[in-house]
């Protein structure tokens, strides 16, 4: 059996809901991180993904991030990353995220 890869947990931050995932975020966990983070953002209108538990971050889990975006945009929303580190940061930085989406050091940084 497959060891588990991938971990969330929900709380709120400055009227933020929070999002955390721990592991790693690649093809074989980005369906269900996906559908985790579409639950919980259909109920929230400020909605933050913590990266600060994330090891790793491939091109699938991108595309979940992407995708998150532009919902966020289409129905009025608001979105953020938080808390990237390590290889994690290296690739939101190389991939150009801060084009599309607000990206903060800490949860404490959300307006």
């Amino acid at each position: 059996m497959a060891e588990e890869t991938i971990a969330f947990q929900t709380s709120e931050k400055n009227g933020w809901t929070l999002l955390s995932v721990r592991g790693r975020l690649d093809r074989l966990t980005a369906q269900e991180a996906g559908e985790q983070a579409e639950r919980v953002f259909a109920a929230t209108q400020k909605f933050a993904v913590d990266m600060s538990g994330l090891e790793y971050l491939s091109s699938a889990g991108i595309r979940i991030l992407l995708r998150l975006t532009k919902q966020a945009t289409a129905e009025g929303k608001e979105f953020a990353l938080v808390g990237a580190a390590g290889m994690v940061k290296v690739v939101l930085a190389e991939s150009r995220m801060d084009m599309f989406v607000k990206i903060y050091a800490s949860a404490d940084e959300l307006p």
